[in-house]
């Protein structure tokens, strides 16, 4: 996997920067020189985010539903893991779709910032009736798909080419596979660069924002990590109950095991750098190692338990920040592209899988994109509850997978005395 880090402190820097110099040149004689310079700046680096979309969704798309089908293939443990994953992320895509819409009516995005992330060259897309939503499903041609960034039967066709490639034998799958893998490398490695200059590309974006709306933009941001954080926050407490109830140690026994991996989940923010911590809150719980060894490295290559939750209440959040109105045929598409686009997103770092995995959900739902760049500025925040979340219920995950499995070994030993 080749290696790319946002350069966080300096965009973070850069926001903070833009938006204030744009509150400060509101109003004043150089506010239209200040537009004209920033705006062309940030289209461009936008835009240049955006066009690596669709090539690297399908790459991770197609090698991530290869791999699944593989692990499938290994025996009943893996697919009862895999079980586990499905289920987990079907229920926390569900919740984030009718809680995310509840909490922001609860807590209403605050008086002037609910325009102010709104930037000036965002634009939805229509979203299709039942009917045409159905026939949306396949597209007749793909290349034209692609144009047009229809990301649904793009989805599709994707999952229905990984599922091909995987039906293939020998070499022909071999080339097949390492062709997308390339593919996806190369778009990691385009996009790198393109994240080299996000200081750059924020700032410019920011100053927009700062010019449009002022103050709005601090509080807008300020809500939109409390609410996102706040849906990453549930999957964390559903973690400890799922946790709770299969390790049987009870509230503080589980919360004592998972302290190492939590403390090391903050430190580096990074589900993979944890594992190690992981594997030894498992073997604090009595999981069996055989289990633990299997069960967690799968679930830190597949599994990202916060990934279409909060992904998705992102998308929600942009299209109430932009005035699009959700329609239950918008919310289905968002559910559906949430729960496929996590498989392929689990190793990529935060800030990338924030662009790739939110842009397609945001596309298919026909809310505009536009405003995510300058949200992955303080993407860093939400991603740490991000990690709390996913290493939490990894271990939740292998413990139950530990416990359901010795469950079935003792009815199958009793069936057949």
């Amino acid at each position: 996997m080749t290696q790319i880090k946002l350069p966080a402190g300096w965009t973070f820097a850069a926001l903070i920067a833009g938006l204030a110099l744009g509150w400060l040149l509101s109003g004043s004689a150089a506010s239209d020189t200040a537009r004209a310079i920033a705006g062309p700046v940030g289209s461009v680096w936008l835009r240049a985010l955006q066009m690596t979309i669709v090539p690297l969704v399908a790459a991770l798309l197609v090698t991530g539903i290869t791999q699944m089908v593989a692990t499938a293939r290994a025996g009943p443990v893996a697919r009862r893991t895999l079980l586990t994953f499905f289920v987990i992320l079907l229920a926390g895509t569900l919740f984030a779709a009718f809680a995310t819409p509840a909490l922001l009516e609860a807590f209403p995005i605050p008086g002037q910032a609910e325009a102010a992330l709104a930037v000036e060259s965002a634009s939805a897309q229509p979203v299709p009736k039942i009917g045409e939503f159905i026939e949306s499903l396949v597209a007749d041609n793909v290349v034209a798909a692609a144009a047009e960034t229809a990301m649904l039967p793009l989805v599709v066709f994707f999952v229905a080419l990984g599922l091909a490639i995987s039906r293939l034998e020998g070499v022909q799958k071999d080339v097949m596979l390492r062709l997308f893998e390339a593919i996806g490398q190369t778009m990691l490695i385009i996009i790198g660069w393109v994240l080299r200059v996000a200081p750059v590309g924020v700032f410019a974006l920011a100053l927009g924002v700062g010019l449009a709306s002022g103050a709005g933009a601090f509080a807008a941001l300020g809500h939109y990590i409390l609410i996102v954080s706040g849906l990453g926050f549930v999957v964390l407490a559903a973690g400890f109950v799922l946790g709770n109830v299969a390790g049987q140690r009870g509230p503080v026994g589980f919360a004592r095991a998972m302290t190492p991996s939590l403390a090391v989940a903050i430190s580096t923010q990074s589900s993979l750098a944890s594992l190690p911590a992981m594997l030894q809150s498992c073997r604090q719980l009595g999981v069996r190692e055989t289990t633990s060894d299997f069960v967690l490295p799968l679930a830190v290559a597949l599994f990202r338990a916060t990934g279409p939750v909060m992904n998705l209440g992102v998308a929600i959040y942009v299209a109430k920040l932009t005035g699009v109105v959700l329609t239950p045929t918008a919310l289905a598409a968002g559910i559906a592209v949430a729960l496929v686009t996590t498989i392929g997103s689990v190793s990529l770092p935060g800030a990338i899988s924030f662009i790739t995995a939110i842009g397609p959900i945001a596309l298919a739902m026909g809310v505009p994109i536009e405003p995510l760049a300058i949200l992955v500025a303080v993407e860093m925040l939400p991603d740490i509850m991000r990690t709390l979340g996913n290493v939490t219920m990894d271990v939740a995950v292998t413990a139950t997978v530990d416990r359901t499995s010795a469950s079935s070994g003792r009815a199958n030993i009793s069936t057949r005395t």
